[in-house]
């Protein structure tokens, strides 16, 4: 697992692809916002296009603002409450 992206707002964790478990079979992401404590966990088809467009986006050299602005618009997978131990 690697931490990809780390702003004030939102933090972005990449799984590596995992041949012997379906879930991370092509790898997956965990988009947490911070400000809202909730997460979510992309894998599949949705973290390949996830990856495609983060590509997309850093090609561009985009600003901290913008980057939080695309992962905005996960928020609505954001269902999972993020709880402290």
């Amino acid at each position: 697992m690697n931490l990809i992206y780390n702003s004030e707002q939102y933090s972005v964790v990449e799984f590596g692809a995992d041949r012997e478990l379906e879930a991370l079979r092509f790898g997956g992401y965990e988009i947490v916002d911070k400000g809202g404590r909730r997460e979510t966990f992309i894998a599949g088809a949705l973290a390949q296009s996830f990856r495609r467009d983060v590509n997309q986006l850093i090609a561009s050299e985009p600003s901290v603002e913008e980057i939080d602005e695309f992962l905005g618009g996960y928020e609505s997978l954001m269902s999972q409450p993020v709880l402290l131990h």
